[in-house]
């Protein structure tokens, strides 16, 4: 059972569905209907205290403060990316911790990538969000109030989630599951599923019973290697599952979902970008349904890790196209304000501009 209380020992609301939220204001001897407006306030409305729900008697908003709590992220920092327009936000938790999001703005709308939570235990060596290894899980309401002060902020819908920040899904799966019903229910911003990502960097129990939720979600696998010698250089999980198996419960997915999965590629220099790694990717998702999303990887500077050359991406690419694999160039965004996922949070925590 997953515990719906915040680090003081208080209800998170913002975590509950309409039914739990409707259970509790029975609980509490009100009628059925304040349940609906409590929602609307939070999910819709998007208000910062209880205070604020000017539609509840003062009794009933006095009592709400008294037995629940009402998850508010505060901005830390924002950047704002003078080459694109992308904004990231440091936001502040209640036990001080602090996590990061990413808001872009693309031709078919507002995407917004969420931390799911505080840093990271995979260990994957090109990432700067599992340097200092995992603080704690987020809670649904702190997934959610990411994309919620960042649209009240902008004051611009958000159309796209990606939960491919700071930390990984499937290490936090319950909360994360329940994040992905809150933020595409009718109720509440009611985002298309189709129009939610979440990345992995491969747990195959998870895919596997993620594929059993019956969500319309798009799963994107971090493959970042065609082979098992490789990807165990760039990620320790690859010691845990193996690319067969990994593959397996994607096409499982695929089978359960009708979903196509995307299959993300960071191209480092030197280290996964030759011809006959491109070739061998190319066999190996051949049977696959899905694309290659190709990343241009970005430095970090505890890593020696190099960004390949323009020459060798699209090479990579040509050859990917030739052997009949739908292959896309991520756009780099932010790369002006540590765009990569982690940098920003962990150049806050060391002190630096």
């Amino acid at each position: 059972m997953l515990d719906l209380t915040d680090f003081k020992g208080r209800k998170d609301i913002k975590s509950m569905t309409l039914e739990e939220v409707s259970e509790e204001m029975a609980a509490l001897g009100e009628k059925s209907f304040r349940a609906k407006q409590i929602y609307d306030w939070i999910h819709v409305k998007l208000v910062e205290s209880f205070e604020d729900m000017s539609s509840l008697s003062k009794e009933l908003r006095q009592k709400l403060k008294e037995h629940y709590s009402l998850t508010n992220l505060r901005i830390v920092e924002e950047r704002v990316s003078q080459i694109d327009g992308t904004r990231k936000y440091l936001f502040g938790l209640e036990d001080g911790n602090i996590i990061e999001s990413v808001w872009m703005q693309y031709h078919h709308g507002n995407s917004v990538c969420i931390s799911s939570q505080v840093g990271c235990r995979m260990g994957c060596r090109f990432c700067a969000s599992t340097l200092d290894g995992l603080e704690r899980n987020l809670r649904a309401s702190e997934m959610l109030d990411q994309i919620y002060r960042i649209q009240s902020v902008t004051g611009q819908r958000v159309s796209n989630v990606v939960v491919m920040g700071s930390g990984e899904p499937f290490d936090n799966y319950d909360n994360v599951i329940r994040f992905l019903y809150l933020i595409s229910h009718e109720k509440g911003l009611n985002i298309s599923q189709r129009n939610l990502t979440l990345s992995t960097c491969g747990i195959v129990p998870g895919i596997r019973r993620f594929a059993e939720e019956g969500l319309g979600v798009t799963l994107a696998l971090s493959l970042h290697a065609p082979n098992d010698e490789v990807r165990r250089t760039l990620m320790p999980i690859a010691n845990s599952y193996q690319l067969k198996d990994v593959l397996e419960a994607c096409r499982y997915y695929h089978e359960k979902t009708g979903r196509r999965l995307t299959f993300e590629y960071s191209l480092v220099r030197g280290v996964n970008d030759n011809l006959d790694e491109a070739r061998a990717l190319a066999r190996l998702i051949r049977d696959q349904h899905g694309h290659v999303n190709l990343i241009p990887v970005n430095p970090i500077k505890e890593r020696d890790y190099v960004q390949s050359g323009q020459k060798a991406i699209a090479e990579f690419k040509n050859l990917l196209e030739k052997s009949g694999i739908n292959v896309t160039i991520r756009r780099e965004m932010g790369r002006d304000i540590g765009g990569a996922c982690g940098q920003l949070r962990k150049s806050y925590m060391e002190g630096e501009e």
